[in-house]
């Protein structure tokens, strides 16, 4: 069956300032505007989205709603995992693994380095430049199930380089 993963770096966030945490960044104007524009990308080319998952980190969140928005996607059934903050490629897989097979077609916000790392992995294209933000790469995989993830490549469909900034 085939299945679409859907990675979105969060839109361009403020630049941190002295001792606060990295958890809170918030979003700039112009990264609202990159997330919105990105929404409309997203329900243009892949209508309709079974699940988000997203990094509970502010700048992810808020990128997470404003897509959700353009999507016709209820943000109140958005999933924020812990784990999904700045998280390795490793427990990106691991979060994909579990969802339910229902799910067809996910979107994962998330952060760089890991997201871009499992784009290059799961498309099998090592080339693939470094995920700027709001940016999505979306890779098509023949799975019966989402916790066979683990042994498997895909073919990358779409790479999005976010806009509006």
């Amino acid at each position: 069956m085939q299945r679409i993963v859907l990675l979105c770096r969060h839109a361009e966030a403020v630049d941190p300032f002295p001792l606060q945490p990295d958890f809170e960044r918030e979003l700039t104007p112009a990264g609202q505007k990159q997330a919105r524009n990105t929404g409309r990308w997203l329900r243009e080319n892949y209508v309709k989205t079974d699940a988000i998952l997203a990094s509970p980190a502010n700048r992810a969140n808020l990128t997470a709603r404003l897509i959700a928005g353009k999507l016709y996607f209820d943000e109140e059934q958005i999933s924020y995992n812990p784990d999904l903050y700045n998280a390795r490629e490793s427990q990106l897989l691991k979060s994909l693994s579990e969802l339910p097979d229902h799910v067809k077609q996910v979107l994962l916000v998330g952060h760089n380095p890991g997201l871009t790392r499992l784009a290059r992995d799961l498309s099998g294209n090592l080339q693939l430049g470094y995920m700027e933000p709001a940016s999505v790469v979306a890779v098509a995989l023949q799975l019966p199930e989402w916790q066979e993830i683990y042994a498997t490549s895909g073919v990358l469909l779409h790479q999005h380089i976010g806009q509006g900034v």
